[in-house]
């Protein structure tokens, strides 16, 4: 009607909507209704209106109109096949404005509808449709159910094909996909692995081939489309993928380039690295030259902003020197690899040394860091990969490191005692944390460089004047209720295990270096508790053999030192450990058939075989451990006697040939067996029942045989 025609008066043509509005509630005819859903619409386009008069727009309209408008195939005469979808399109798009609308299921159940006119043949009349399609995706994407319902309704598949064609809005459509691929990178490429792979095969392309600066820009998009599973490595498309990316770094970083060029392509590096190792880099000379390079790279780029700190300079170069820091922790992985080796020996040898000046630099500014910086992010990271140097490096800074003992175990304990949103950032690393349950974790990326040191007695002191032993049995304590929830879970187990064994590690040095240590701090008392309760419960568990034989020879060994506390007095759970640790140990062994004869040979038993080389040293310890417990704890004769160890050791040594037996072993043996005959005649006389003489004597036990020959 020629009442509604809008005002160009802004003013007037509020209160001109506000009649289109009213008219669109009250019509009694298509016609009217029509006449005034073009002005609306029209007042929607132009962009003339705010949040306010959407939302009025809405609750004059609802989603009633707009969804009978997307699914009416009849347009009005002499107008285009889709006019009716077009304005329905622009009222969801003017609804979308408001958050609260955006995730509304109105809306998400017309996702299919936007994901048909992403991937439908684009023409002239269709652009505005396709604007408004990419306006309603954007306001779903920030809502909170919203990614979910685009990944599991096929958005991401739509998005990709709309990219790929090339056609109107497809840089809209990458942007999309960034932002998807931000809040649910795993879910995405659960659902449409294939589409993503064709649009990374088209990104890498695009940075192989062009000369220009989008190179640099598509240095930025693309970590966004690798993902942190194996899947590039095991898809012939995907590691094609990789290769062109290789080239296309390899380029770049063998060029003059300024810093602005450069630090995108680190980070783009450090993601390829986090995502696959070094396996995009192929082996070769090529490959090993565009390593080193890598490295050295990221080694003068550390060197360069930590050595001499500006504040607000380091500020803007904390995430390039992360991502250096995942580069550094692949040099020295390369530079200890054995097994087909990327670098040849000399260059191991150049990078060792300049990755141990970058070392210095982290050092440098460690040592910088005031209380209020400890929060930050970036200092974990420093801590992190400072950690790892620690743990393969131990001869060099040495000094350095024990200078800043006190503040790795202060920042440490900080962490662990405070919780902290430092570490529950996403951290780079070459292995997946999942499974430490500990988001304050730095502990468990200074456990190995810790067990070296407390080998050594400068370190050791300082770690020991710093409190690190009590913060260490806290933490493993801690640790340990991690790991008993995921074996009642069946998660399968990552970091978890591996810290308790290296914390099993550095006790056992301690043990052995510093006994009055363990009589002196309380905290070993409730160490000691737990590893009496926690034999018995794990050594049944499958696949962790390496950890109980950790737990087992560290109790044993703590025994010798604790043995009058009330703990281990005749306590059940005493007990229980002992009897699981001589099940531990009196199962190694067998008798194995030999090919081709009819002897019976010495061998580790099946169920330790495939851990044999971490349990070995372990299983000797205990063994001597043990012989020095069954002095001092009554109740261990009996334990053996009821285990039946004698007789099955007796039956061992009768039947497999002399030879088979290596001296090692044979000396292990009789460290206990003469030990359990002096303590307990029922024990001296069930080996004199089974023809201890006679194997002592034939297997050179000259102590042993001394032994049952006295009165």
């Amino acid at each position: 009607p020629p009442s509604l025609v809008m005002a160009s008066d802004p003013a007037d043509g509020h209160s001109t909507l506000k009649r289109c509005l009213g008219v669109l509630r009250d019509a009694r005819n298509d016609s009217e209704q029509f006449a005034a859903l073009l002005l609306v619409t029209k007042a929607v386009k132009a962009g003339e209106l705010d949040a306010k008069t959407h939302r009025q727009i809405f609750d004059a309209i609802g989603f009633t109109f707009p969804n009978r408008l997307l699914t009416s195939r009849q347009p009005p005469a002499g107008c285009p096949e889709h006019t009716f979808r077009a304005l329905g399109l622009t009222l969801l798009a003017c609804f979308c404005t408001d958050p609260e609308l955006a995730g509304h299921s109105q809306i998400l159940n017309k996702i299919p509808t936007f994901n048909d006119i992403l991937v439908s043949p684009c023409n002239p009349d269709s652009t505005s449709m396709i604007d408004d399609v990419y306006q309603c995706l954007s306001a779903v994407v920030a809502t909170t159910r919203g990614p979910r319902e685009l990944v599991t309704k096929g958005t991401v598949s739509a998005l990709c094909q709309a990219y790929l064609n090339g056609s109107y809005g497809s840089d809209r459509a990458l942007t999309l996909l960034l932002g998807l691929l931000a809040v649910a990178e795993a879910r995405c490429w659960q659902r449409d692995a294939p589409h993503l792979l064709a649009v990374l095969s088209k990104l890498s392309n695009d940075f192989l081939m062009t000369e220009d600066m989008t190179k640099f820009e598509l240095c930025d998009v693309l970590p966004h489309f690798i993902p942190l599973s194996p899947l590039l490595t095991q898809d012939s498309q995907g590691c094609k993928c990789l290769h062109r990316l290789y080239k296309g770094l390899a380029n770049i970083l063998g060029s003059k380039l300024s810093q602005s060029q450069r630090d995108p392509a680190l980070k783009l590096a450090a993601c390829l690295v986090q995502a696959c190792g070094s396996e995009w880099i192929p082996a070769g000379s090529a490959g090993s030259k565009f390593l080193a390079l890598l490295v050295n790279l990221a080694c003068v780029e550390v060197r360069l902003t930590l050595e001499e700190p500006d504040p607000l300079e380091v500020e803007g170069k904390k995430e390039v020197v992360t991502a250096c820091y995942i580069l550094i922790e692949m040099g020295i992985q390369e530079c200890l690899r054995e097994e087909k080796p990327l670098l040849e020996e000399m260059q191991k040898v150049q990078l060792m040394r300049i990755m141990e000046e970058a070392f210095g630099a982290v050092i440098f500014y460690l040592r910088q860091v005031k209380q209020e910086e400890l929060q930050d992010p970036f200092i974990f990271a420093s801590v992190r990969i400072l950690g790892a140097w620690m743990a393969e490096e131990t001869s060099s800074l040495k000094q350095e490191i024990c200078e800043l003992l006190p503040f790795l175990v202060h920042y440490a304990k900080k962490l662990f005692k405070e919780g902290s949103p430092a570490a529950s950032l996403p951290q780079p690393e070459l292995v997946s944390t999942e499974g430490s349950g500990l988001p304050q974790d730095a502990l468990r990326f200074l456990l190995p460089g810790f067990c070296h040191l407390t080998a050594e007695d400068r370190p050791r002191d300082i770690l020991i004047s710093e409190g690190a032993p009590a913060l260490l049995c806290e933490y493993f304590l801690h640790q340990w209720e991690v790991l008993t929830s995921q074996l009642k879970s069946s998660t399968p187990l990552t970091s978890t295990e591996m810290s308790l064994q290296t914390a099993c590690g550095i006790f056992l040095n301690l043990v052995v270096t510093a006994p009055d240590l363990i009589r002196r701090e309380k905290t070993f008392s409730s160490l000691m508790e737990l590893l009496l309760k926690s034999l018995p419960l794990l050594l049944p568990q499958k696949d962790h053999l390496v950890l109980a034989a950790n737990v087992a020879t560290l109790g044993l060994m703590m025994a010798r030192i604790l043995a009058s506390s009330a703990v281990l007095q005749e306590t059940q759970s005493a007990k229980d450990f002992f009897g699981a640790a001589i099940c531990f140990l009196s199962q190694a062994h067998t008798a194995q058939a030999v090919p081709g004869s009819e002897a019976l040979a010495a061998a580790v038993s099946p169920a330790y075989a495939s851990a044999w080389a971490d349990v070995r040293e372990l299983w000797f310890l205990g063994m001597q451990a043990l012989a020095g417990c069954v002095p001092l704890f009554p109740c261990l004769p009996q334990a053996v006697l009821q285990a039946r160890w004698l007789e099955s050791l007796s039956e061992f040594l009768t039947r497999v040939a002399p030879a088979s037996v290596d001296f090692e072993l044979i000396a292990a043996f009789q460290g206990v067996l003469v030990e359990l005959a002096r303590a307990s005649q029922p024990c001296r006389d069930a080996i004199l029942s089974h023809h201890g003489g006679e194997w002592a004597n034939l297997y050179g036990m000259a102590a042993l045989e001394q032994c049952l020959s006295e009165q």
